[in-house]
């Protein structure tokens, strides 16, 4: 990937980059966001309050009402929910035409949260089961682009989900950019499938009917049917039962060429991993080293031995 070229481009809560645009006139900065993802990603900033015409500071919000369509109400009691949709309206149409790749929101935030945002009855009782009208509206117009909130992305499993999703939206649109055509579909595929059978069988094997039934479709329908299936598989993080599933798999490519010796150390390193005694990091290396010692053109070609930058070290923890 051409990162010049072809930047990976994402939607980013601007207080979450350290911007003093939030109500009390702070910011929410976030390390992880700011320091780390930035290295990699090109942003497109939103505060939905502040670019809606809300002043810094200006008094609190919270969502009152229905879950589904809940009204915003600022603490002064003015109803600030036209103000917001008419803003949603027009930025959501902005966002048309920027090739996003993802979309990092605050959390618990009326405007942007993902989910479990608190929505008041008109009693004043709470339940966390709403979402910031700006998120709820972006993720029900564009549904295949990966969102998260910088809390969940503290934990691991979830940050590498997204990472994930983010370069493989990358990969998909570079692809996309070439033309659609169902040889590119298939190439695709081919050089994912390891990658989706981390995330497990049902959807790899759901993905693989797919492209094997391609001529049964139009070619916008498949595209379109491909990439929503594909994103929903890759949602869900992968686990330990089903990454060694890979891992044995790769291995077998190698039964022929491996020496008794290389074979037992191998074994070993894997079965290490599934015990939780080293992290992925370590057979992924040994795997990578043996396919470049013993070259497999199949395996060269597998997105799941680099699925992203390792300056992330998402794969270096137990």
């Amino acid at each position: 990937m051409n990162a010049k070229k072809n930047p990976i481009r994402i939607l980013v809560s601007r207080c979450l980059l350290g911007e003093n645009v939030r109500y009390d006139g702070g910011h929410k900065h976030d390390h992880f966001v700011a320091e780390i993802l930035s290295r990699f990603v090109e942003w497109e900033k939103v505060c939905p309050e502040v670019e809606s015409g809300m002043p810094v500071p200006r008094p609190s919000m919270h969502l009152l009402g229905d879950p589904a369509a809940p009204r915003l109400i600022s603490r002064t009691g003015e109803d600030l929910t036209q103000v917001m949709t008419s803003f949603i309206k027009k930025r959501l149409e902005e966002l048309e035409s920027v090739e996003l790749c993802g979309y990092v929101c605050k959390k618990d935030s009326p405007s942007s949260g993902m989910a479990r945002v608190k929505v008041y009855d008109p009693k004043g009782n709470a339940s966390r089961n709403g979402a910031g009208l700006f998120t709820a509206a972006f993720m029900k117009r564009f549904p295949n682009i990966p969102v998260e909130e910088e809390g969940r992305l503290q934990d691991p499993r979830l940050r590498e989900s997204f990472i994930t999703r983010i370069f493989c939206r990358r990969r998909w649109l570079d692809m996309l950019s070439e033309g659609r055509s169902r040889g590119a579909l298939v190439d695709f595929h081919a050089r994912h499938k390891l990658l989706f059978l981390s995330h497990g069988r049902t959807g790899y094997t759901e993905l693989g009917r797919l492209v094997a039934s391609a001529k049964n479709y139009r070619l916008g329908e498949l595209f379109d049917a491909y990439e929503s299936k594909m994103m929903d598989h890759l949602s869900r993080p992968t686990r330990p039962k089903q990454v060694l599933d890979v891992l044995t798999h790769i291995m077998g490519f190698f039964k022929k060429a491996l020496t008794p010796e290389d074979k037992v150390e191998l074994i070993g390193v894997i079965d290490e991993y599934r015990l939780g005694k080293v992290p992925l990091i370590v057979p992924i290396t040994l795997l990578k080293h043996y396919a470049r010692k013993f070259p497999q053109p199949y395996l060269s070609n597998q997105v799941f031995l680099d699925p992203y930058p390792g300056e992330f070290m998402l794969r270096n923890f137990v």
